[in-house]
């Protein structure tokens, strides 16, 4: 595959991650939040088990331990937003979860004891003001989904660094289909417990879970990996950093939500920090990064 092509696969990629936020908020409308990830993952993994069923023969107790762990990250991670959406917009929630690139090599210095350069430090700085701009309000206070997603940032910044453990040893793609299928198992026990799991009633909560468990999940799972083995990282890192643009792109579009000139400068400030530590710091946290399975995003 040439260059060109694969970095046409990842900005679709990036493009369905980017309306992600969006088909979840439509799905919150007839589904509960946990309901929503049982479906979304549950439907990603057999998918994906469907296509790749030969790998995960291979797969030993280990292998599955990773996927356990990285499967309750992730719901973490889906956890904070669904609940976060309810009280925040798809453009907030887009440029807050971004921020995983931030808190990675934060993360990595403050627990691995790792180095972190100028443009990690520059990054962070630019993406600390954007996110004050982005979410606070004339009477100085942060709604709580945007604190929640914040958090979502967080755990996966902590499952980018699990996984780059996890995938020296074991088999990238089974560790990544098998995190799906435990995300989505996790989410269906709580949902038996805190809520009563149905299927979609309406077309357009059918329209979310299917986007979401086939084209963000399935889909962006499958064609991540596949198109970054024929570009480079930095390129990579841009293409992604494009995701928070698509989200708030698809709210525009679809629900009218507009930024206000302050949040406009706000999600300024927090792209110009995640291309500043993704693009100018590649040398030292590309493997982390591109090990990144927001295909579940």
């Amino acid at each position: 595959m040439k260059p060109f092509k694969a970095d046409l696969l990842l900005l679709v990629v990036t493009v369905f991650w980017g309306s992600s936020y969006l088909f979840m908020k439509m799905g919150l409308d007839t589904l509960g939040e946990f309901n929503l990830i049982a479906l979304r993952f549950g439907l990603a993994f057999i998918l994906s088990a469907a296509i790749f069923h030969k790998r995960l023969r291979r797969i030993n107790a280990k292998t599955l331990k990773y996927g356990a762990l990285l499967g309750f990250l992730l719901l973490g991670v889906f956890t904070c937003i669904t609940f976060g959406l309810k009280t925040t917009t798809t453009s907030n929630a887009g440029f807050l979860v971004a921020l995983t690139v931030i808190f990675v090599p934060l993360l990595q210095m403050l627990f691995f004891k790792n180095k972190v350069g100028f443009p990690q430090i520059f990054g962070s700085l630019l993406a600390i003001g954007g996110i004050g701009l982005l979410t606070l309000n004339a009477s100085l206070t942060v709604q709580p989904g945007d604190l929640l997603c914040t958090l979502s940032a967080v755990f996966y910044a902590v499952q980018i660094i699990v996984t780059g453990k996890a995938v020296k040893e074991h088999d990238t793609l089974s560790i990544g289909i098998l995190q799906l299928g435990f995300a989505g198992g996790y989410a269906l026990v709580l949902s038996l417990m805190f809520e009563t799991p149905h299927l979609p009633s309406t077309l357009p909560g059918w329209t979310a879970i299917l986007a979401l468990g086939i084209l963000c999940s399935a889909c962006g799972f499958i064609l991540q990996p596949v198109a970054q083995k024929y570009t480079s990282p930095a390129r990579t890192g841009l293409i992604f950093s494009l995701e928070p643009v698509f989200a708030a792109l698809f709210g525009y579009w679809f629900v009218g939500e507009k930024l206000t000139n302050q949040g406009y400068a706000g999600a300024a400030l927090v792209l110009l920090g995640i291309v500043a530590s993704e693009l100018l710091g590649k040398a030292s946290f590309a493997p982390a990064w591109m090990h990144r399975k927001r295909g579940a995003s």
